[in-house]
């Protein structure tokens, strides 16, 4: 074996999970620029991607038509974390944290460092150099305003 064939690495498996939130990221996303109907951008994302499949549906019906029905709503809460005017949100980081703040609200029974995670994860797939790092602050944020105790738990643990 080479060492270039030694050096080259093969990606670990996403999760049907994490492919969820991804495919919920990339239709709102598309809503932003398009404002095309939940049900028409949902049958571009199955009609458009082979790993669709490999996707947990029920998950990503979950948050993708809870983000779309909860949108202003999300916003509110998320505009005071905010560093910026919500304008100047990336498109892609925007829909990230819509995603993200449709699950610490309506999904209590997934970790809050979960969600931040793969939020963060989905910002260094899609987003620009330091979206990850913006994306973090206001969830890490969010997250304390919406489940504090939970996040004083986990603080706690670690000290």
């Amino acid at each position: 074996m080479t060492q270039d064939a030694k050096e080259v690495k093969k990606a670990p498996q996403k999760s049907s999970r994490r492919r969820a939130r991804e495919f919920a990221v990339q239709g709102l996303y598309q809503w932003q620029l398009t404002g095309d109907s939940v049900a028409v951008i949902e049958r571009f994302l199955r009609d458009s991607s082979t790993s669709f499949p490999r996707a947990d549906e029920s998950l990503f019906r979950e948050i993708f038509y809870g983000a779309m029905r909860d949108v202003a709503q999300l916003k509110t809460r998320l505009v005071p974390h905010l560093d910026r005017d919500e304008a100047d949100v990336s498109p892609v980081e925007r829909a990230t944290l819509l995603v993200a703040a449709f699950e610490l609200i309506s999904k209590p029974e997934t970790p809050y460092a979960v969600i931040i995670n793969e939020a963060i994860e989905i910002a260094k797939t899609f987003g620009g150099t330091d979206g990850h790092r913006f994306v973090n602050g206001v969830l890490d944020k969010l997250a304390l305003e919406v489940r504090p105790a939970e996040v004083e738990s986990v603080r706690n643990k670690r000290r």
